[in-house]
């Protein structure tokens, strides 16, 4: 590494290379409670940067680990055993706003809510808004593919993407996609690389799609007595034709840490909450939508429904959504955020049998999520200092997993799968298609130096 670290340096420059320990330890974990420190990292400015560095890492047969913010949940930016952490915030420029075509140019490094308030400034919206929109950027959300409770009715970060520049594993740029709304020639090679974590090319540039910015919003918060009924109210108000832009599940764990937390005077005898939220252009018809969805909630078991009368208000309900991962922190010293897809339908089920596995392994699970698509993020709290605990956890990951397969579900909605969930892919996918994957792996980057360990199982 000596003599790569010396290329780097030259060719670089040093205010781009950094090697010290304290430097270092910076790029050392993500947003889990891992940790692996790289041998160098290095903050890239441009493309050209980025190909440099490349291209002496293939020279050398030396891992690259691309990153941005690193608020990832499953380990995908974690350095790997002597590696390069190759961080893109640096490469936070947003290029261009094209408000007739109505789409944005990015650099990797851009943060989600930097575009998304710069797109505003000329009435156009951008979507796509994980949790940690306020510091995750969008070269991190479009390698794991990131969704956000607007999914429901926006879809996830892969659906906006039209365009990508990437620089392959021997130092080549690939352009892929384009600005046409029809484009199907040749391969789909921009949807090969979204979700594909760094492990087959480095994305530092996107052409984003954009839509007009809703006009008119309606936010309601539904309390329940049976997290049953919650969930049935989900699925009529989707059989009447009403599409919400959020569907947000909270269980009665969540919303007792959120109140113990914040004092927003959340009911502490209910069993689930939904926020409701419905926009557009059309101010009677986003009304008549939120009006008519809480008919729906009253219809099927709901206890109460408010429905937020102005912004402030709004900003209260949401506050609640926000605050549940913070709030956490106040009943365990650590967290392991999880994040599974099931059928609608399956979501009771799936959430009484991880009480279950909760209730054997003794350790809280705290359940919320995207009720609306299924995708439920189980949290399970632990003292990692505890090795009985830590043990038990690994356990309970591998019955969260199982029973999202055992009901027709899937490993992840929007987390990716980085390390954590590499144990569980064959059982998930299949043999016959983790040998295709490999096969495409081995195209894009015969040496596996892109993110070695990480989505496919060895």
């Amino acid at each position: 590494m000596k003599e790569v670290i010396e290329k780097l340096t030259d060719a670089l420059g040093r205010s781009k290379v950094l090697t010290a320990p304290i430097d270092l330890v910076a790029y050392s974990f993500d947003g889990t409670f891992e940790q692996r420190v790289p041998d160098v990292a290095v903050l890239p400015e441009s493309t050209q940067d980025v190909v440099t560095v490349v291209k002496i890492a293939a020279e050398h047969g030396v891992p690259i680990v691309a990153r941005g913010m690193a608020s990832g949940l499953a380990g995908g930016s974690i350095p790997s055993a002597g590696s390069i952490a190759l961080s893109l915030t640096r490469m936070n420029r947003i290029l261009q706003i094209d408000p007739v075509d109505m789409t944005a140019t990015v650099e990797a490094g851009v943060i989600v809510t930097d575009l998304e308030a710069a797109v505003a400034k000329v009435g156009l919206f951008y979507p796509p808004d994980p949790s940690s929109n306020k510091q995750s950027t969008i070269g991190g959300n479009i390698a794991c593919n990131a969704g956000g409770p607007r999914c429901l009715k926006y879809g996830v970060t892969g659906d906006y993407i039209m365009g990508l520049t990437v620089v392959l594993a021997n130092g080549e740029v690939l352009k892929t996609g384009g600005r046409p709304i029809k484009n199907v020639v040749g391969y789909d090679l921009t949807s090969l690389f979204v979700g594909s974590e760094g492990t087959l090319g480095i994305i530092t540039e996107a052409l984003v799609r954009l839509v007009a910015k809703p006009q008119f919003v309606r936010t309601a918060l539904v309390e329940f007595d049976s997290l049953d009924d919650a969930s049935r109210t989900v699925n009529a108000i989707l059989a009447a034709g009403i599409v919400p832009a959020t569907l947000e599940l909270m269980d009665e764990t969540a919303i007792a840490c959120i109140e113990e937390a914040m004092k927003l005077g959340l009911p502490l005898d209910v069993e689930a909450m939904l926020i409701i939220e419905t926009d557009g252009s059309d101010e009677e018809a986003v009304v008549r939508e939120i009006e008519a969805a809480a008919r729906i909630c009253r219809e099927t078991g709901a206890r109460q429904v408010s429905v937020a009368q102005d912004e402030a208000e709004r900003a209260r309900l949401w506050r609640a959504r926000r605050s549940v991962s913070p709030s956490l922190a106040r009943k365990a010293p650590n967290k392991l955020g999880e994040d599974i897809t099931v059928p609608r339908s399956a979501i009771p089920e799936a959430v009484r049998r991880i009480k279950a596995v909760s209730a054997q392994y003794g350790l809280p699970i705290v359940v919320f999520g995207h009720a609306g698509d299924g995708n439920l993020h189980p949290n399970i709290l632990f003292d990692r200092r505890d090795p009985a605990q830590w043990a038990a956890v690994e356990q309970i990951v591998g019955e969260i997993f199982r029973i999202a397969l055992d009901l027709e579900g899937t490993l992840s909605g929007e987390h990716g799968i980085g390390t954590f969930k590499l144990p569980y892919m064959v059982e998930a996918l299949g043999p016959t298609s983790i040998g295709v994957q490999w096969h495409i792996k081995r195209a894009f980057d015969p040496q596996n130096i892109l993110n070695p360990g990480k989505v496919l199982p060895q």
